[in-house]
């Protein structure tokens, strides 16, 4: 941080700084501005500098700093520089590639009659002047309104504060400024992201409604689901990284008022409170946009369950159901088997006494056998009771081996 700091400044001159958003493909182009005014080479220009300072031509003053996201670019000029090297410094910040986020002019006067004096000149509206008394007795005024040329007004008196001092005290003014509408720029997404996230809510209550409608199809629903939770996802992914930065540079914000100390001054805005009247209500809503994203992110999770539960509810059952047709087939089955295994034993006795029978007439033309027929009529029941138990004695082996 210290070798961020600004040079020491004039008790009475002016400051143009621009900070912008730059997309890397603009990083070559914003070196090359650089090296058309730094011609020292003993101190080349690299694309890891992060931090340049020097002096145009003209004798003004120079600062351009790299931020993870942009790029900002001062010059400070004392009283007493001419319009036109004042105006040729000017064209040269504003042709650095980017998108501006904020532009300002910061006027420095000796003392708060200094200042009196040029309030004249300023160009604020009156009834929205914020005004505080600053750490180390610094005094500012603005309105925070974006004037000629696209830049707002800053009016400074540096009263007793000291150059150095001055100049902590001025850059952590800007940075508050610079921290605050960078942490702005998620409020026109959010307010993009509102209506469509009212819109996935709607679907979201509609989905709810149809996963309760057991004759609605799996298949549809899960198309639904998968739809809704993609574009969630889409939306998340398009605005996350802002609305982290948002909060990270919200937390700056916090941190440079703390550290500038404004105290009120009767009959007119405090820089504390316009903090909390302008800003602080778009953080939150910022705020408020993240954690519904994140709550609807749940709910679709929580919808996306709830349908797996009803999927695989439903093929449990349609599992119990085909267990319950096999066992009653299997029943069937046995029932059947035991029919034909019962007819077997008759047909088995059937063809036994036949083959008897054959027995027994071979035998009367050697031995003769009275009452043959009466034999195999006393035979039959031994022979069905032995072939019952043969049977049974051969399930029970298959049976007890399996």
């Amino acid at each position: 941080m210290h070798l961020r700091r600004w040079p020491e400044l004039p008790a009475s001159g002016i400051i143009l700084q621009i900070i912008r958003t730059v997309q890397p493909s603009d990083r070559a182009d914003e070196l090359s501005l650089l090296r058309r005014i730094i011609n020292d080479p003993d101190r080349p220009i690299s694309p890891a500098d992060r931090h340049i300072a020097g002096k145009l031509p003209s004798g003004i003053q120079y600062i351009w700093e790299r931020h993870t996201e942009g790029s900002s670019i001062a010059v400070i000029a004392e009283a007493g520089k001419s319009a036109t090297e004042l105006e040729k410094a000017r064209e040269w910040i504003e042709s650095f590639p980017g998108d501006a986020v904020r532009a300002s002019k910061i006027y420095l006067a000796h003392n708060d009659e200094a200042a009196a004096d040029m309030m004249h000149a300023m160009p604020f509206t009156q009834g929205e002047i914020v005004s505080s008394r600053l750490i180390g007795g610094v005094r500012f005024w603005s309105d925070f309104r974006i004037h000629s040329q696209g830049y707002g007004c800053v009016l400074v008196a540096a009263n007793s504060c000291g150059s150095d001092m001055l100049s902590r005290i001025v850059q952590q003014l800007q940075e508050l400024g610079n921290y605050r509408n960078m942490a702005l720029l998620a409020l026109p997404l959010v307010r993009e992201q509102w209506l469509e996230l009212d819109k996935v809510e709607r679907q979201r209550r509609l989905f709810a409604a149809e996963v309760s409608d057991p004759a609605t199809k799996d298949d549809a629903l899960l198309e639904k689901v998968s739809s809704l939770s993609l574009e969630l996802a889409n939306l998340s992914n398009c605005i996350s990284y802002r609305l982290d930065a948002t909060k990270a540079y919200a937390e700056l914000v916090n941190e440079r008022l703390e550290g500038l100390q404004p105290e009120i001054i009767e009959g007119t805005l405090s820089l504390r409170g316009f903090t909390k009247r302008r800003f602080l209500p778009a953080v939150r809503t910022c705020a408020a946009h993240h954690d519904r994203l994140q709550r609807l992110s749940g709910r679709a999770a929580n919808m996306t369950a709830l349908l797996r539960a009803r999927i695989e509810t439903r093929i449990e059952n349609q599992n119990a159901r085909l267990l319950k047709s096999m066992e009653s087939r299997a029943k069937a089955q046995l029932r059947l088997q035991q029919v034909v295994e019962g007819l077997s034993i008759f047909a088995l006795t059937y063809y036994s006494i036949g083959l008897l029978s054959y027995i027994l007439h071979g035998a009367e033309e050697v031995v003769h056998l009275p009452h043959s027929g009466l034999l195999l009529a006393i035979a039959v029941p031994f022979v069905m009771l032995g072939i019952w138990l043969a049977i049974h004695r051969i399930k029970k082996r298959i049976l007890g081996q399996s």
